[in-house]
């Protein structure tokens, strides 16, 4: 890692496999790497979300039969993983968001 890559912090959740497919594991890990070195992801890979928190985003990863979805948050020295889940409605769970949403408050009480 270069001195001005962003490291992950994994606050929750994993990218394994299984149960990802490789595929859709490296796609992960992939667009992870642009995120720590700086790059700005939007539609179809990420999308914001205002409703857990400021600068945090939603990542979209199409497996073979389900779609992946991890939550993060950029900060200015890090990206921190919220949530790893599997999305199965069009809308993100209330207990996703609120889960999430208390993450955030015991990540920077402690930071």
């Amino acid at each position: 890692m270069a001195d001005n890559d962003k490291p992950l912090i994994w606050i929750h959740g994993e990218v394994k496999t299984p149960p990802f497919s490789k595929a859709a594991r490296l796609e992960a890990g992939f667009l992870l790497r642009r995120l720590q070195l700086g790059e700005r992801l939007s539609l179809p890979w990420s999308r914001p979300m205002p409703s857990i928190g400021a600068r945090c985003h939603e990542l979209r990863v199409n497996d073979e039969n389900m779609t992946w979805r991890i939550v993060y948050r950029i900060d200015s020295d890090a990206i921190v993983v919220l949530e790893v889940f599997q999305k199965q409605t069009q809308k993100t769970p209330k207990a996703v968001v609120d889960i999430c949403k208390k993450r955030i408050r015991s990540y920077d009480t402690v930071e």
